[in-house]
């Protein structure tokens, strides 16, 4: 129930073992390396003028150019590949050695087929961006279609040629008439018009072509120039779609190539975390500080993982220093949860890490969480599709990190959803008596193993709100531990202990008479005393008399937030009814065909389709509204987090998986 212990660890070695140490510990992939930024400040340097920073960018620059070439290749091949695309990438698993060998086999074959891809992939999008240009050129020369003057000819020895556009509102006989006054000897064509534009070309004597522009001056008349386009409209329009068709047919050849190197994808995904590892590994010898000789750097490790660090370290002679951190020193937070509680880090760390100070509420929240899921979407056959759906991607696709996570988790959720699912009596919602009315007109139920919360529902309502209290208890009761753990007996006492009696004294008092009437005196005297403890300390960190007496009643007044949290898990009622409620429509929409062939296919296919929206719908409820009580009512009470994830010096690798020895 605690983060990984942790150890500050230093290190100092000579610069011709750190090629080869460093490959090794990035294999171990146990140690964080601390940025070395701000380490020797501008006054240290006077008499330290020999340390510097390895600079490895050109080598960090040439591999990152190498990767960008590697990911437009699996780009390239993706995007044409035949095969079907899996859901989950799963990690091909290699031994150190044997991936080492196997890239050495096939690299000069890799890297000739990813050139070839890259190659093609620009031929493919230099066409398609060609084909785009004089698809624009031909949707610009179609209102010009009638013009039989050839594009380029803008002029001749006395005459120039000049093609414009108007808006659509004009008056062409209006147009001509100002031009044909003004200027006698032009000859004007209007070409062509659509819901925009009018469009014209007009031949006038070189001398008489500002006299032109004057006359079209009020009609908007914008000029244009296509003498960078050859022979006529028509016969340039012909010239791209010909030149289209060509390029379609190179693209169509080179995507044909793409397809075809989908084979050689494996190797070309490979070569990419190959790279990936070696830039990590220049770029974090780039960030160390050296002397000629020798080279430092700082770091983290788990405890756990002592061993095998310092066994590497004496193994290179390098000098180090191992060290328990400080107890106010920020520390990386690394969750180890064991058991079922594992999967339930994926919901703490949706929220953020717990800070050192912290405890790990994995634990605590996993039970918890696993209830109120179930609850909300408390229907038994639902479970069991979201159990086995899980466990099939678990087995399947082996997914690793926070989606392992995640579907062992919903695993385990779905186990809830089916016990609940039984003890409320939902299977389908309440499809098997529809069904058995429907087609077979006979009276067939699934009895529930407690009871139906659509038949009594604030059966469930109250049950929901001793979940939630006992809940929030539980959270009072790890911030009393903490209180306690760190010396404040006194905030334990008075900001956890009196609120126990106070909330339990008027939950006695209300309802403790149906029990025994002696309950009632005694949850009486509770609240007295748990208010009025109340009242007394909870200013007591306030000054002045004033302060004392308002930080009181203030402090008492925090009893409606009790009360609103408790409400929050009304919720567990409302989503659970939802789910029953969505089901039970489906099922009756379903079978308004009533019996027969007709009827049971309806009454199938709304089971089907019904079930997928339903599973999908509430089970994404029941999600967030788990989540939604862990975060705000739950670690309201006592979680602080704000803790640093502990990023350990590893291969980041996204397609192949390098197996430690003991894992073979």
């Amino acid at each position: 129930m605690a983060a990984v212990e942790m150890r500050k660890l230093t290190v100092i070695g000579l610069n011709s073992g750190r090629a080869p140490f460093i490959y090794e510990l990035m294999h171990l992939g146990v140690v964080e390396i601390n940025s070395q930024d701000g380490i020797i400040s501008d006054e240290e340097t006077d008499w330290l003028p020999d340390i510097f920073r390895s600079s490895n960018s050109a080598d960090v620059s040439r591999l990152e150019g190498d990767i960008i070439r590697v990911s437009t290749a699996l780009e390239a091949i993706s995007k044409y590949d035949p095969s079907k695309k899996p859901l989950l990438i799963t990690r091909k698993e290699f031994g150190r050695e044997e991936f080492i060998a196997y890239m050495n086999k096939v690299r000069t074959d890799t890297e000739r087929n990813m050139d070839k891809a890259i190659a093609a992939y620009k031929v493919i999008n230099d066409g398609k961006a060609e084909i785009n240009h004089l698809r624009s050129l031909i949707t610009g020369l179609q209102p010009w279609v009638k013009l039989d003057i050839p594009l380029e000819m803008n002029e001749t020895e006395y005459v120039s040629v000049i093609h414009g556009l108007t808006g659509a509102k004009v008056q062409s006989g209006q147009l001509m008439a100002a031009v044909t006054e003004s200027v006698p000897s032009a000859i004007v064509q209007e070409i062509g018009a659509d819901k925009q534009q009018k469009y014209f070309s007009f031949i006038v004597l070189k001398e008489e072509k500002d006299g032109l522009y004057e006359a079209l001056r009020p009609f908007g008349f914008s000029g244009i120039n296509m003498a960078d386009q050859q022979g006529t409209p028509t016969e340039a329009i012909h010239r791209y779609e010909k030149r289209i068709e060509e390029i379609e047919k190179t693209i169509t050849e080179n995507e044909k190539v793409l397809a075809e190197l989908s084979p050689a994808r494996k190797d070309i995904e490979y070569l990419y975390d190959l790279l990936v590892t070696q830039r990590d590994r220049a770029r974090i010898v780039g960030e160390m500080l050296s002397t000629d000789t020798v080279f430092y750097f700082d770091g983290w490790m788990p405890a756990k993982a002592q061993d095998e660090v310092e066994e590497l370290l004496k193994r290179y002679e390098f000098y180090y220093d191992i060290q328990v951190p400080d107890a106010d020193e920020e520390v990386p937070i690394l969750l180890h949860n064991s058991g079922v509680a594992t999967p339930f880090e994926a919901v703490t760390n949706m929220y953020s890490l717990p800070s050192r100070k912290d405890i790990d509420p994995t634990t605590i929240l996993a039970p918890f969480y696993f209830v109120f899921f179930g609850m909300m979407l408390s229907d038994a056959a639902y479970g069991i599709i979201l159990s086995a759906l899980c466990f099939f991607v678990l087995k399947k696709y082996k997914p690793e990190g926070t989606i392992y996570k995640m579907f062992k988790m919903f695993f385990y959720c779905g186990i809830s959803t089916f016990i609940w699912g039984a003890l409320f009596g939902g299977w389908f919602g309440d499809f098997f008596t529809v069904a058995g009315r429907t087609l077979f007109n006979k009276e067939i139920s699934i009895d529930p193993i407690w009871f139906n919360p659509m038949d009594d529902p604030m059966k469930l309502l109250i049950f929901s709100l001793i979940l939630g209290a006992i809940h929030l208890f539980v959270g009072m009761g790890v911030q009393a531990y903490m209180y306690f753990r760190d010396g404040k007996a006194v905030d334990a006492i008075c900001d956890i202990i009196l609120w126990y009696v106070l909330l339990i004294g008027l939950v006695l008092f209300g309802v403790g008479g149906m029990v025994a009437p002696v309950l009632t005196t005694v949850g009486k005297v509770m609240s007295i005393v748990g208010a009025g403890g109340i009242l007394l300390t909870g200013g007591r960190k306030k000054k002045g008399i004033v302060g004392k007496v308002t930080g009181g009643l203030g402090a008492l007044y925090g009893i409606t937030s009790y009360l609103s949290d408790i409400l929050s898990y009304s919720r567990l009622l409302a989503l659970g009814l939802a789910t029953g409620v969505v089901a039970q429509v489906i099922n009756t929409l379903g079978s308004l065909a009533g019996g027969g062939v007709l009827g049971a296919i309806l009454l199938t296919a709304a089971l089907v389709f019904g079930t997928i929206f339903n599973l999908a719908i509430n089970a994404l409820g029941a999600f967030v509204h788990s989540c939604r009580l862990m975060y705000v009512e739950f670690f309201g009470k006592f979680y602080t987090g704000g803790g640093r994830e502990f990023r350990p010096f590893a291969r980041k690798t996204k397609y192949v998986k390098i197996m430690k020895d003991q894992d073979k």
